[in-house]
Parts: structure tokens; sequence; C-alpha cells
């Protein structure tokens, strides 16, 4: 797979170094672009890129670039992913992949018209221990789910506060780290909650920075998240059931779970990262395009779509709109 890479951040900056220890598996990086061409020469020079450009068009313009890796802004997510695939490129988009649900039905819906694989960048979703972890649900290890509960919380401070924060770029925690610990919980429970209730705390940038989401399912199961931008607190999650839980210790980066069974016994089950975690959802994402798929298991739009109206709604219910 030839990527493409639109922005010169973090995030980009990792996914770029795991595709560079992938090269055996037959990935190499294209292109990249920058609004700034002197960001876009050094990220190039850093990571053995032989093309960039001062513009995001560049990128999806490169007759040699198969597929996109959108890592810019939440707020240009949607016009990035809509130019890409119009370009006839295959889109794998940091979460969330647009800031409205209407937004990720139009952009699914022109990936499939187009032969096209459209992905969000949920990547803790494809995660090994994530598939052992589905294996002990379905087989009713730990029995009926009584409830979830997953937190996730870290400082910012400076720019990269402010980057997180401003409004204009579809900031606030919930959309931030919201959508990893709302998303171990749709993963969890395979449906969308019948209610939810929540408390938060706004900043001076008028966006979340600490909310609690307390989500009521039909079948009775209740689930719980913290999602906070300015404390750092453990990441943990825990599923209980009738019969035994499942804990996981730092579930976004999670390589190893206990289950505790209804006698009190406990087994762990470690399933260590090849590189980082990014690797397995490269690796689903090129088999995906090499079958010409435009859906994956086991994030699939269907999926994509209900979190990012459920995410929304919760905004909508503290009176944020972008």
């Amino acid at each position: 797979m030839k990527w493409g890479i639109i922005a010169t951040g973090t995030i980009a900056d990792k996914f770029a170094g795991t595709i560079g220890k992938m090269c055996s598996e037959g990935q190499s990086l294209a292109a990249v672009g920058s609004r700034n061409e002197e960001k876009a020469g050094e990220f190039a020079a850093k990571h053995g890129i032989a093309r960039y450009y001062g513009s995001y068009e560049g990128v999806w313009s490169d007759p040699d670039v198969d597929a996109v890796y959108i890592g810019t802004p939440n707020n240009l997510h949607y016009e990035n992913c809509l130019a890409c695939l119009e370009n006839g490129k295959h889109v794998l988009c940091e979460k969330p992949l647009t800031c409205e649900g209407k937004q990720a039905r139009q952009l699914y819906d022109l990936a499939a018209s187009k032969g096209l694989l459209l992905l969000e960048g949920l990547w803790i979703r494809f995660l090994p221990v994530y598939d052992r972890l589905r294996d002990i649900l379905t087989n009713g290890e730990i029995g009926e789910i009584v409830s979830v509960k997953a937190d996730y919380g870290f400082i910012a401070r400076g720019a990269r506060r402010e980057r997180k924060f401003r409004s204009e770029l579809g900031g606030g925690a919930l959309y931030d780290i919201g959508i990893y610990t709302l998303g171990f919980i749709q993963m969890v429970m395979g449906q969308q909650p019948e209610s939810f209730s929540s408390q938060v705390q706004m900043n001076e940038f008028g966006t979340d920075s600490d909310s609690t989401l307390r989500l009521k399912y039909a079948s009775g199961t209740e689930a719980e998240c913290r999602q906070v931008i300015g404390e750092e607190i453990e990441r943990n999650a825990v599923i209980t059931g009738t019969k035994g839980n499942v804990f996981l210790k730092d579930f976004q980066m999670a390589e190893e779970m206990e289950i505790t069974g209804a006698d009190g016994t406990v087994r762990k089950v470690s399933v260590p990262f090849e590189i980082n975690g990014f690797e397995y959802e490269i690796r689903a994402f090129t088999e995906g395009t090499g079958q010409q798929k435009t859906s994956l298991e086991p994030y699939t739009p269907g999926e994509s779509i209900a979190n990012m109206e459920l995410l929304e709604k919760i905004r909508k219910s503290w009176q944020m709109e972008f």
C-alpha cells in the first residue's frame, strides 16, 4: 500500500513511524502534505518520503498514492475525506470521522458508491486482545453483562491544550477521547443506549473539559464513562457480568486483561503489540482494500455512524454545536 499523509502533527508522526516499520509487509510512504511546506519537507526528510507538498491537495491529487491517512484537526475531516474519495483514494481518517452524523453517512455512502474503503481510525477496535475479549463475551464466560465502566484522562498544557479545546477545530474532551470510552462501551454492548444522563464541566473555550456519562440499555445494563483533559486518571475499563468480570488496565492501549470467575479465580490474557498497536488497523485496512471491501469488521460504517450520532446528541444536550 502506497500511503499519502495529510498533516504533520503528533498522530501523523506516529502513523508514519509505524508504516516505516512495516516495509517488509509492502507498506510505503509516497507523499505528505501540509499547509506549511517547510513542515512538510521536514516531515518527509524524517520519514524518508520522496514527495512533499505545501497543500493537502497535492496528496490526494498524487497519482502514486493508493490511500490517504488524514490526521488534520476534527473540523477538517469531512472536507478532507470528501476530497480524497472524490479523487479515488481509499481513506483512513483519524477519529472522529466527522463532527455530525449526517456528514459521516454521506461519506460512507460516497465511498461505497465508488468502491473505496473509508475507515474511521478508532484503532483500538483492531487490537488483538480485543479479539480475545469479544470471544469471552460471546461465549458467555462472565455471564450476562451487568455493567461497563471506562475512564480516560490526561493533562494538556500550552498550545496543545488550546488545540484540544478550540471550538472551531472541533475541540473538547468528548470528541478527543470520549470517542474511545464510548467506542469501547459500544463494542461491549453491541447496541446503542436507550437513554443517557451526564455531568459536564466547560472551559474558557466554550467546550467540554470533563464529563461523566451514564448510559442505560434495554437489557437493563448500565454503563458509565468519564473523559477529562486536565487531570491524569487511570485509563481502565471494567466489564461486570453475572458470572465474573473483565479488567483492562489502560484499555486504550490494552495488551492484556484479567478475567475473574465467579469463584474468584483470576486468569490473565496477554497479547503484546508487535510495534505500537497501529499495525493491526493498518493491516486490516490494507487487506480490506486488496479484497475490494468498502467496510471492515470489527468496526463497520454502521457502528461508526451510531457512535457519531451519540456524540452529537450528547453535545447538543450540553447546548454545544459547531
